[in-house]
């Protein structure tokens, strides 16, 4: 079994958000497209992290705790990329594959920092797996510091 290593990220500092995203709050009408992109975007680093399910999301129930706390990015009306944002913790972000390298994850994670501290926190946390370092070097670039790293497995 491979050893996986996550990140517990904190942001403080002033968010610089320039071009703010459209999000809307997840319907359950976007769930079947949502469910595949989301699968599509984590099914690399969970194949080759040995990480059972590959594709993490089979079934809406799965949803029902989250979709209050999901928003999505729509482009000509098809999901582009999603955040969650439980308290003062950003999870959840993707974009989709032919949505990549356009600036569009570094957009949505400032998205959902700034809805974060509209909900009163100040801190703004994440956790990122080593595995994804395109992930990390962003959340580095955008500000955030690594204040503990663990071995989950």
């Amino acid at each position: 079994m491979k050893e996986i290593i996550v990140y517990e990220m904190s942001f403080k500092g002033e968010i610089e958000c320039r071009d703010e995203l459209p999000c809307i709050p997840f319907q359950k009408v976007y769930w079947k497209e949502y469910m595949q992109k989301y699968n599509a975007c984590f099914c690399e680093m969970r194949r080759d992290l040995e990480i059972e399910p590959v594709d993490f999301y089979s079934g809406y129930s799965q949803m029902e705790s989250k979709a209050d706390h999901t928003y999505l990015y729509l482009k000509n009306g098809v999901i582009a990329g999603g955040v969650s944002c439980y308290g003062n913790e950003v999870d959840d972000l993707f974009v989709d594959k032919p949505f990549q390298r356009q600036g569009l994850g570094r957009k949505l994670l400032l998205w959902g920092m700034k809805h974060i501290r509209e909900q009163g926190h100040q801190e703004v946390v994440l956790h990122a797996a080593e595995w994804n370092q395109s992930a990390v070097r962003l959340y580095l670039d955008v500000g955030f510091t690594i204040r503990k790293r663990e071995r989950v497995r």
